[in-house]
């Protein structure tokens, strides 16, 4: 290979690299505008069908158990009386077809006598992800409290791994 053809090789998997990162941020920070809208339909699209959404309160399998969460009572009790689901900047790493991230997230809640918010809940998240019919989707998230557990410290500490 010439090293022209190895400088174009070189490029295009570095580009291939950049445009996966910028469309997974992109499947991560539309999560939390769905669901604050409640839009659970445009929640379940961010999903593949046989994806597991682990927190630690519960688990959810496939895609319409993920989708059916977001018309639940205690959910749609959150967005009448006010919150927020926010995501820090995303670590991710993708390798081919599959990519991992690693993020914070924070859920807000709205004080409901006093205008101000309160943060609810501070979780890690590790969500895996896989390239679907050209798309990239969320196969597996596993969102643990950070409340001193091993647990949550562990799933952060693979993000660079």
């Amino acid at each position: 290979m010439t090293d022209t053809a190895a400088l174009v090789a070189s490029l295009l998997e570095r580009v291939q690299v950049l445009e996966d990162k910028a469309a997974i941020q992109e499947v991560l920070s539309a999560y939390g505008p769905a669901v604050d809208a409640g839009d659970a339909d445009a929640v379940g699209e961010l999903w593949a069908e046989d994806a597991v959404y682990d927190i630690d309160i519960r688990v959810m399998e496939g895609r319409d158990a993920i989708t059916e969460m977001v018309r639940t009572r205690p959910h749609q009790d959150y967005i009448n009386e006010g919150c927020g689901h926010l995501l820090d900047p995303v670590h991710i790493r993708v390798d081919g077809d599959t990519a991992v991230a690693t993020c914070h997230s924070l859920l807000l809640r709205r004080n409901l006598d006093a205008d101000s918010f309160r943060v609810w809940r501070v979780t890690a998240n590790r969500f895996e992800l896989a390239r679907i019919d050209g798309s990239w989707k969320i196969k597996r998230r596993t969102a643990r409290l950070l409340d001193g557990s091993d647990a949550a410290r562990e799933l952060l500490a693979r993000a660079s791994r």
